[in-house]
């Protein structure tokens, strides 16, 4: 799901800066308020894990990478607003140390992995997992809140790619950006999500979280429906 240099027109890159910049500025007062001190080692961990995991991508069509991102079980742990921080300061990191993801894409990237995902994760796993804190509704919960955001960012990241022949073309009609229609874009990157790297963000949601259920439930975010 990294997106590289030169395939976002300004048209869709600027925009998505200042999406991303705004939520950066909101998260750092939230966790300013919410968290204290001996949260800090959790979000460092937090971020090294989804650096981790990011690690396993694989090359889809179109230029881009498939791959779990960590997001989801970092919302529910953590909550949403913390996961933006911690998953895009990973993301600068990859696209400024490593040249994974473009410097131009870095809200782009931020916005799909950093915002979409973990809040649509988060809000998933509060919809779905009743009152409990145990059971198997609460461990689907988590599994779905992995799969629908990894698969909903996805198809957030086709659809950017999929408007740049609409947006940005030259006077010979030819896309100056990503050349792939919606069309081609949005079952490229759904398909390959859905089929594996969904079910692995929703596999490692479920692990991580039965882990700290036993060990350290009071540190649950999402399981106390904040």
């Amino acid at each position: 799901m990294h997106i590289p240099d030169g395939y976002l027109s300004p048209q869709t890159y600027a925009p998505l800066y200042a999406v991303s910049i705004s939520f950066w500025a909101v998260a750092l007062r939230k966790i300013k308020v919410e968290f204290s001190n001996k949260h800090i080692p959790y979000i460092a961990m937090a971020a090294a894990f989804s650096f981790l995991i990011q690690m396993f991508n694989i090359p889809v069509p179109g230029g881009t990478t498939g791959h779990a991102v960590g997001a989801s079980i970092i919302a529910i742990l953590l909550g949403p607003w913390v996961a933006v921080l911690a998953v895009s300061v990973v993301l600068i990191i990859q696209a400024i140390v490593f040249g994974d993801g473009g410097i131009t894409a870095i809200g782009a990237n931020c916005f799909n992995m950093a915002i979409v995902l973990p809040f649509i994760s988060y809000w998933t796993f509060l919809a779905l997992k009743g009152s409990g804190s145990s059971g198997k509704r609460f461990y689907i919960a988590a599994f779905m809140a992995g799969y629908i955001g990894l698969s909903l960012a996805s198809i957030v990241t086709a659809v950017e790619f999929g408007i740049q022949p609409l947006i940005a073309a030259g006077a010979d009609g030819k896309p100056l950006y990503a050349p792939y229609p919606l069309s081609i874009a949005i079952p490229a990157m759904a398909i390959e999500h859905m089929a594996l790297f969904s079910i692995i963000e929703g596999i490692v949601t479920v692990m991580i979280l039965k882990y700290f259920m036993k060990n350290e439930p009071g540190l649950l975010y999402g399981a106390k429906g904040q």
